[in-house]
Parts: C-alpha cells; sequence; structure tokens
C-alpha cells in the first residue's frame, strides 16, 4: 500500500497523513491517531527510496557531537532526547546521524554535510552564548533547531527548550519558604546558555528575599557524579555549610548523595536537596513517591517537539522560525523539609 491508497481509505489529503505520519504539530491528536492506527492496521511502511527520488532529499538529520563533551553521549539526558527526536524520524521515514567529531571541527562537518547533501537537516545540542553554529547553520542555508536557547544570537532560529530560569527560581522560592537560607547551587558549566538561566533564576530568588548572593555556595561544573561529590562535599566542610542543595541533574545528585552520606547527614531531615531533569527513562526517581523534590520536565518530550519542528522547517524552508518554551513541574519528594536548628 501507498501513500495515494492509505490517503484514499481514511478520505484525507496525501498531506495530511504525510503529515499526521511525520509527526507535524499542526495535525490535530486525533487525526494523528487516526492515521496512525490506519497504518498498523495496513501495515503501510513509507518508501524511503521512492521518496528521495520524488524529493531531492537525503531523508536524514545530523547530530554533531564534539569530542569535548563526549560525557554526553553516556548522559541519560542526551539518551531520552535521542530516543524520542528517534521515534518522530522513524514514522516519518528518516534516519538519524550521530557523528562525533573533533574539537574545534563541527564547522568543517556542518559544511561538508550540506556540500555532500547526506542530511536534509541538523539539531543544534548544548548552545552557549552567542552560538557560532547558528550564524554558520544560516550562511549554508541548512535546516536547523536548536534544543535550548542562545542568547545574543544575531539571527532568528527555531528551539525548543525548558524554562530553566523560572524552573531554579520557583525551586530556590521552595527552599526560602522552608526556612532555609544558605542554599548550594551545583550547576552545569555557566558558559552552557541553559546553565546562565539557572543560575539567574538562583540568584533572582535570593534577591528577591534579600539573601544574600554568596560565592562560596556555587559550583559550575560538568554534570558527573564524581564532581557532583566534590562540590557538595566542598561545601558541606564549609565553616557555615548549606542546609540545602539546588542541583542541575540526576547525576550530580548521585555524587551529592554520596558526599551527604559520608558526612553523617539524613537527606531530608538535616540536609534538603531539590533536582532537575528527573524524568528519565533509565534512572527514576523513585516509586509512586519520589526519592527527590525535583524540577520536573520530559526530555523524551522534548526530542519528539524538536524533531517534529525540524522535519516542519525541512518540508517548509521558507516558514518562520518556530519557538517551543516547557514550563518544569515541581514534583515534592522525600528529600526536602524544613531548615534545621542549628547553633
Amino acid at each position: 500500500m501507498n501513500l495515494k491508497d492509505l490517503s484514499l481509505k481514511l478520505g484525507l489529503s496525501p498531506t495530511t497523513v504525510s503529515r499526521a505520519l511525520n509527526g507535524y504539530p499542526e495535525v490535530s491528536a486525533a487525526t494523528r491517531e487516526r492515521v496512525m492506527a490506519a497504518a498498523r492496521l495496513y501495515n503501510y511502511q513509507p518508501n524511503t527510496r521512492a521518496i528521495r527520488l520524488a524529493t531531492g532529499r537525503a531523508m536524514a538529520v545530523g547530530h554533531v557531537i564534539p569530542v569535548e563533551t563526549r560525557h554526553e553521549i553516556v548522559n541519560p539526558i542526551f539518551a531520552d532526547f535521542i530516543a524520542g527526536a528517534g521515534e518522530t524520524y522513524s514514522k516519518a521515514g528518516y534516519d538519524l546521524i550521530l557523528s562525533i567529531v573533533p574539537d574545534g571541527d563541527e564547522a568543517r562537518v556542518y559544511r561538508e554535510m550540506k556540500s555532500r547533501g547526506n542530511v536534509d537537516g541538523v539539531i543544534v545540542h548544548s548552545p552557549k552564548q552567542d552560538d557560532f553554529r547558528i550564524k554558520l547553520l544560516h550562511e549554508i542555508k541548512m535546516p536547523f533547531v536548536v534544543h535550548g536557547r542562545a542568547t545574543g544570537a544575531g539571527h532568528p532560529y527555531s528551539w525548543v527548550d525548558v524554562n530553566n530560569r523560572r524552573a531554579f527560581r520557583r525551586a530556590t522560592d521552595f527552599l526560602l519558604d522552608l526556612g532555609h537560607s544558605r542554599i548550594g547551587l551545583v550547576n552545569g558549566l555557566e558558559f552552557m546558555d541553559f546553565a546562565i538561566r539557572r543560575r539567574t533564576g538562583y540568584q533572582e530568588a535570593l534577591t528577591a528575599r534579600n539573601v544574600g548572593v554568596d560565592c562560596q555556595l556555587m559550583r559550575s561544573i560538568e554534570m558527573t557524579e564524581g564532581l557532583g561529590y566534590q562540590a557538595v562535599r566542598e561545601m558541606l566542610a564549609l565553616p557555615a555549610p548549606p542546609t540545602a542543595f539546588l542541583l542541575s541533574s540526576m547525576i550530580i545528585a548521585l555524587g551529592a548523595r554520596r558526599a551527604i552520606d559520608e558526612a553523617g547527614l539524613r537527606i531530608g531531615r538535616d540536609i534538603s536537596v531539590i533536582i532537575h531533569d528527573d524524568d528519565l527513562s533509565y534512572m527514576k526517581n523513585g516509586g509512586d513517591v519520589p526519592i527527590f523534590t525535583a524540577t520536573r520536565s520530559s526530555v523524551r518530550e522534548a526530542g519528539r517537539l524538536a524533531a517534529a519542528m525540524l522535519l516542519e522547517t525541512i518540508a517548509t524552508p521558507a516558514a518562520a522560525p518556530s519557538n517551543r518554551l516547557l514550563e518544569a513541574e515541581l514534583i515534592i519528594g522525600q528529600s526536602t523539609g524544613p531548615a534545621p536548628q542549628r547553633p
């Protein structure tokens, strides 16, 4: 069965059926589900070779990761994003090409992708302030979507991001409401745009409550278990240690928990902890009752949205850039409680 036959059975135009199968956001959920059910019923599979010949497209999307961020490959956050994006690509008959490139070679790789025509578009990961990739991709006319935002970029661009500033302001406010005034922030690397926004939210909440911002209580690290352990251990050794921590990832939290246990403290009683991004497929935050209080966002859903946005950009390159800002939900777990009374 081809696309035209499936369209006739559904009484829909081939364009609508194609967009529903490709996950484009303007197709209603009811129509998409109807089309997907019919595709399963009739075992419809897009003819990728025919699409390539008819459209001149490569039917592939690129993800370029420099070696300097190689830890991102094994990060469950990256894995969930790729899983969500891959679901959308697969439904649309697209392949995913993941390229690990030497540091400083990203520009060359993007230009080669464009000249060879082996991808129809790319998703940009881990944007920095004034990210050079946005200008470059505009120059070479490569369709792209950014996972995150790049403050200071001089060109409009499509992006999907979580509201990091608001999430961390809300989390800090929650700890302040519990009576904590010594709140440690263990953030991601602060040349990354998301980390800058998280620090901003944290500082805004403290300033609004007339709580001083103490540089001793802030760390900017690569988000690994070992560095999370080291950062929390150092802050707990201060003469006036934190009574609460705001941590940028579940992975940092694993190291933080080790440092807190070594100090003979109990999370939720002696120390409060809030983490970010706990909605991960392979690293669950407990069962019915979450272990950690968390600002929750689905990275897998962000992958689906970014992939659908990119496929729409590829299909209609003249369209204006699209933006999608997702809000994180504050989930109350067992890791937070009132600030302990200390001499």
